[in-house]
């Protein structure tokens, strides 16, 4: 995704997946907490539905549109942890894992020495989202 796009500026847009099909309304976006970079975004997909997140670093933005390039039937089954606080590592994997996509390698300054998993130390934060 452009990464000169305020993630603030995300929030109340449209998102369709890769067919043009309208998923709903970007909810909240989540940064991680060790870069400060956009990672996912809750797509509201309905008035009475929940949110789901879908990754932001294949998505685009497309006439003020933000462009997901999955179909909508793999997004709507993505794991839902609710909205408003922080996925945790075990969260994000199984997104990753859920997309297909592979985990972002780490800093080298994030690997701490005593840690197996460099994986377990990314963390997500929420960015203020639409009822904030």
């Amino acid at each position: 995704m452009e990464t000169d796009i305020d993630p603030r500026s995300l929030i109340g847009r449209k998102a369709f997946d890769r067919d043009g099909h309208k998923l709903g309304t970007v909810d909240e976006v989540y940064l991680d907490d060790a870069t400060g970079i956009p990672e996912w975004a809750a797509v509201r997909t309905g008035l009475f539905s929940r949110d789901a997140f879908v990754p932001l670093a294949p998505s685009t933005l497309v006439d003020d549109t933000l462009r997901v390039p999955f179909e909508r039937a793999l997004i709507k089954d993505a794991p839902d942890f609710g909205v408003g606080r922080h996925l945790s590592p075990e969260q994000e994997l199984q997104l990753y894992h859920h997309y297909g996509l592979s985990l972002p390698a780490p800093e080298p300054a994030e690997r701490p020495s005593s840690v197996s998993d460099p994986d377990s130390t990314r963390d997500f934060g929420r960015l203020a989202g639409h009822d904030d």
